[in-house]
């Protein structure tokens, strides 16, 4: 029996490679002699930079102190991928969600007040650094600002119609009339490449406000206020709002559009660097999972990703989730496990994810002996 492990993190809760380890423990303690293959996954989200750093040999993280998205100081770091012939300089990994994320709240969530700032300060800071190419993961954004806050950081100025900046966050947009990018800093010459866990557009019924403001903690006037912004700021950069991720991370995906960025599936890259289809090649069953599996999972998720990756190879997958919502599409999974429902509760799933996550791979190995 050869066995896959490749869970995206469990946000807020448990990284990639630590959930993997549960649920190699899990499954170990039922069945001693199964080949566990651990590839912990990420698809632009919290996450993204441990998933490079386990994958390439010789990378160094570089601490950076940037304004979180409550406008007080956090620690984080990027990641430095070593020189190639292709990137001279070394390759800059950035994570938004360590600089900019939601999780970075807390329980003071301001829905319309968080910004991307600190994002694009840690950006300016490898920059800085004189790196060759920027690999950017915008999942788990705190704002809705369509990467104003960030383009600030990296020189842009957004004035409203008497000339004075706008505000940082959702709110600012909204007052918008004009957008200077005459000292905005140029991309690194190897160009940005942009890892978005969905692709939504930036406006709309399935856009960045609409979609993802309530997650946010935005009601319907929030909501209503952030898509007005953000047709604002579509209507100064040069950008296509309708292009898929372009409202991804509160429309910090558009805002990289603008800057010349070229956005993908994060999963898919995250999937290849780690040499995911080569592992799966010999799998007889490969474990994927994440914190929240619900309707929007199928929109570049990482589990559904690995579902697809493991169909093309005739490889039977499962799911183990923290929770599996009403909304969410498992037709893909030959199984599924909710962590919630093994705890008896969310709460206590999310308290003790290391126990549950050792009782989902109990339970995997015991059905896989039927």
């Amino acid at each position: 029996m050869r066995v896959v492990l490749a869970p995206d993190s469990f946000k807020g809760s448990i990284g990639a490679a630590d959930a993997a380890a549960e649920l190699a423990a899990g499954w170990r303690s039922v069945d001693p002699t199964a080949d566990l293959i651990a590839r912990p996954m990420a698809d632009g989200g919290e996450g993204t930079l441990a998933a490079f750093a386990a994958a390439v040999p010789g990378s160094s993280r570089m601490p950076v102190t940037v304004t979180g998205p409550h406008g007080r100081p956090v620690a984080a770091s990027w990641l430095l991928l070593p020189p190639t012939a292709a990137t001279p300089h070394g390759t800059a990994v950035i994570e938004l969600a360590s600089t900019s994320g939601i999780e970075l709240l807390g329980s003071r969530l301001r829905p319309l007040d968080a910004h991307s700032v600190g994002f694009g300060e840690a950006i300016a800071a490898a920059l800085d650094a004189g790196v060759s190419q920027l690999v950017l993961g915008i999942g788990s954004s705190a704002s809705t600002d369509g990467g104003t806050g960030m383009l600030t950081a990296l020189g842009a100025r957004f004035a409203d119609a008497e000339g004075h900046a706008i505000s940082h966050g959702a709110r600012g947009p909204a007052a918008v009339a004009t957008a200077d990018l005459s000292d905005l800093r140029q991309p690194p010459p190897g160009g940005v490449l942009v890892l978005s866990d969905v692709s939504n557009p930036l406006l709309g019924a399935r856009g960045s406000a609409a979609v993802f403001g309530p997650q946010k903690g935005m009601d319907a006037a929030e909501i209503s206020a952030a898509e007005a912004g953000l047709r604002r700021v579509a209507a100064l950069l040069p950008a296509d709002p309708e292009l898929p991720g372009s409202g991804a991370a509160g429309g910090v995906g558009f805002g990289l559009l603008a800057w010349g960025a070229r956005l993908v599936p994060g999963a898919a890259e995250v999937a290849e660097l780690i040499d995911l289809p080569e592992a799966l090649s010999a799998a007889s069953v490969v474990v994927t999972g994440e914190g929240s599996f619900d309707g929007q999972s199928a929109a570049g998720k990482a589990p559904t990703h690995v579902a697809a990756l493991a169909a093309a190879a005739d490889v039977p997958v499962v799911l183990v989730a923290g929770r599996i919502a009403p909304d969410a599409d498992t037709s893909a999974f030959a199984a599924v496990v909710s962590l919630s429902h093994l705890a008896g509760g969310e709460d206590a799933a999310r308290s003790a994810p290391e126990r549950w996550l050792r009782e989902a791979g109990a339970v995997l190995a015991r059905a896989s002996r039927g």
